[in-house]
């Protein structure tokens, strides 16, 4: 039995695979390509990594103020500067795509 699934998963595996020696003569991805692969792989993590850093930052100042919350206007300044530094990697990176 083992050896009839093997049988049959190999030759749907070479069925599957034998559209791959067919195609012409291309050399795949170009260098433009690539690069805006890259550019958009760069973006995503930048902008993932910037929404964890904001979801934390936020947080933090949330529990800051229901801990104390006569200090409120000192922990909603810090907090607007800390999220504009945060901002700025993703407008940094956004940048940077644009200027390659």
């Amino acid at each position: 039995m083992r050896t009839k699934i093997s049988g049959l998963l190999l030759l749907f595996l070479l069925v599957a695979a034998s559209p791959v020696f067919a195609q012409g003569g291309g050399t795949g991805l170009g260098t433009g390509e690539l690069r805006f692969m890259g550019a958009a792989l760069g973006m995503g993590i930048a902008s993932g990594l910037c929404g964890l850093g904001q979801g934390k930052a936020v947080a933090g100042a949330a529990e800051a103020v229901a801990r104390n919350p006569d200090a409120r206007a000192g922990i909603q300044t810090l907090l607007v500067l800390g999220l504009s530094f945060i901002e700025s990697l993703a407008i940094f990176t956004l940048l940077i795509i644009f200027v390659k």
